[in-house]
């Protein structure tokens, strides 16, 4: 069986189980177009699916990528040392809450922009005002709980490397 394994590793390049839940996703895939080839709107979804993905991959993932890359760039200039294994990478921790952000203003940006203020005055009676104020307030939040997670994280580091005694010299 190990045998076997290895070789399905081998020819398709990674675990097996990875493959195994590929095609699990791609049965439940199946079964939800089944389910809804007979309903009446099955053609807006498609279009709307269609439109989801060129627009992510034309046009978001050229904009995020440009944004890492100007991210890395940016980190590079204002950390220009050679980078050691006992220092941590700033990027992640910027890029978390970045991400959190964006998707966040994707989601709620006709509320942020006030787009629409008198249909949802007139839908659910109330005033599109606090929006703005409560993303701010969000992003906020996201930067400061990373920020720390990351002074945490360089504190720990710089203590572990103090207390790990030098290899190579002896103590008289």
């Amino acid at each position: 069986m190990r045998v076997l394994l290895a070789r399905v590793s081998r020819a398709y390049g990674t675990n097996p189980l990875h493959l195994l839940v590929l095609l699990a996703c791609f049965a439940l895939a199946g079964y939800v177009v089944t389910r809804l080839v007979d309903e009446p709107l099955f053609l807006r979804i498609l279009i709307w699916f269609a439109g989801a993905v060129i627009a992510h991959d034309l046009v978001l993932f050229p904009l995020y990528a440009v944004a890492d890359r100007s991210l890395r760039a940016g980190l590079r200039a204002l950390l220009p040392h050679p980078r050691t294994a006992s220092v941590p990478s700033p990027l992640n921790y910027l890029r978390v809450p970045m991400l959190g952000s964006g998707l966040l203003f994707l989601i709620f940006f006709p509320g942020i922009l006030r787009q629409g203020r008198q249909t949802y005055q007139n839908a659910t009676g109330q005033d599109q005002e606090p929006y703005l104020g409560r993303w701010l307030l969000l992003v906020a939040a996201m930067f400061a709980i990373s920020a720390v997670s990351y002074a945490l994280r360089l504190r720990q580091t710089r203590a572990g490397t103090r207390r790990r005694p030098r290899t190579g010299t002896r103590r008289p």
